[in-house]
């Protein structure tokens, strides 16, 4: 294997670990599905429903338009297949790998329960909710009911103090998600919803390799940051040591990636044994901001010179590309982004903004990209079952995206929202 890598390599590397560049199936289904959830390991779960709810996104950007209920079967299902953890913060994980995050269950109880006295001074609630879950479970907060729920409210977004004990719970690996409803969760005993053999409490040292072996896997090509931020891991040194163990072991291997540097000086990076180095990505996919593609903004800039920041909670008079900016990637470069609102009153998929990356991106976007991103957008309305395409005129690709679609497109001024 070699010991360097050009940064188009690399993007590549990056890309097919991830699932693009295959082609996508006909009619993908529940197999199909499972390959990509493997791929990644982790699906990052998001309120915003503006355009798709985040965790349905990623599946589309692989594999096209696909039944959402397909995936709702595997997640929401009594004993489901992946379930919910504090994984890449809140996100569906295999159920195989709960076990591997019971250091993090014990963490958290040490810094949200016992570290701060909370479970000593709300121990009557904590039974409570104990025994009702036994009792009827899986429930909605909502379906349980306590004399002190309406007194005592938490800081956390003004929760009852029945909904807190539930999220702690679920927290320190007591309670799971046993599917939801609409988004609220129906919380359970984990022991109702988790395999037996994954709730097998697995050593901190062996479970963080792990969870490093899965990351570079997931990433093809990556730094220490990038290891540690696919599931969040603050113990740098006890990453360092799981990478180094794993390349003894033959699992990675030291690379030097052209163009990864910090402070003038090369990044250590390590590419999987199994990682493939196609010597071309073709796809048009639309990327969610919570994509492991793109979720980690240091390793966004480094792959893709991509700076790239979530406007919805920036003031509409200082967004720059709006509300709900999703990234455009056409084969292995990220070359526009369009702002997206499914418009489900009038079925129409509302392209409030559409952008070309900057000049410096630009010799990587093909001449054909309004065609392609046209198309791309043809297909995601039909996925949302939306009949038609609006576009806004914000942004500079906005009057060729909107000419790609075809003459009597139907075009709309920025909203004060956007």
């Amino acid at each position: 294997m070699r010991d360097s890598l050009t940064a188009a390599e690399a993007r590549r590397i990056a890309l097919a670990a991830q699932g693009f560049g295959r082609g996508r199936p006909d009619a993908p289904g529940t197999r199909q599905l499972n390959v990509a959830l493997a791929r990644m390991r982790v699906l990052q779960i998001d309120s915003v429903n503006v355009f798709a709810r985040s965790h349905y996104l990623p599946l589309f950007s692989r594999l096209g338009a696909y039944d959402t209920a397909a995936l709702d079967r595997l997640l929401f299902t009594a004993r489901p297949a992946y379930v919910e953890s504090w994984a890449h913060v809140a996100a569906f994980i295999p159920a195989a790998d709960w076990g591997l995050f019971s250091f993090r269950h014990r963490d958290l109880r040490r810094k949200y329960g016992t570290g701060d006295g909370w479970e000593d001074a709300h121990r009557d609630v904590i039974d409570w909710v104990r025994s009702e879950l036994a009792a009827r479970g899986p429930l909605r907060s909502a379906e349980i009911e306590h004399d002190a729920k309406r007194a005592r409210r938490g800081p956390w977004w003004d929760w009852d103090i029945v909904k807190l004990t539930l999220e702690r719970l679920f927290m320190f690996g007591e309670v799971a998600i046993a599917g939801r409803r609409g988004f609220e969760r129906r919380y359970a005993l984990a022991e109702h919803v988790i395999p037996d053999a994954a709730r097998a409490e697995v050593p901190r040292g062996e479970a963080i390799r792990e969870l490093v072996h899965h990351a570079v896997r997931a990433h093809g090509v990556a730094t220490a940051s990038d290891i540690a931020d696919y599931w969040r891991l603050k113990d740098r040194a006890a990453v360092l040591s799981a990478v180094q163990e794993l390349v003894d072991l033959g699992e990675l291997h030291p690379v030097r990636v052209e163009g990864w540097t910090s402070a003038g000086r090369p990044l250590p990076a390590w590419r999987h044994r199994a990682a493939a180095a196609p010597r071309r990505v073709e796809t048009t996919s639309i990327l969610t901001p919570f994509d492991p593609v793109v979720w980690f903004r240091d390793r966004a800039e480094r792959l893709f010179d991509l700076d790239y920041r979530i406007e919805i909670y920036t003031p509409p008079a200082k967004r720059r590309f709006g509300y709900y900016s999703l990234p455009v990637l056409m084969d292995d470069s990220i070359v526009g982004r369009v702002d997206l609102k499914a418009d489900r009153a009038s079925g129409t998929l509302r392209v409030q903004s559409a952008w070309w990356e900057p000049p410096s991106a630009r010799r990587h976007r093909p001449a054909d990209a309004a065609e392609r991103l046209a198309a791309e957008l043809r297909s995601a309305a039909a996925w949302q079952r939306l009949d038609s395409v609006s576009v806004g005129r914000w942004g500079d690709a906005a009057d060729e995206v909107a000419a790609a679609l075809g003459a009597r497109t139907p075009r709309h001024e920025r909203s004060s929202s956007s």
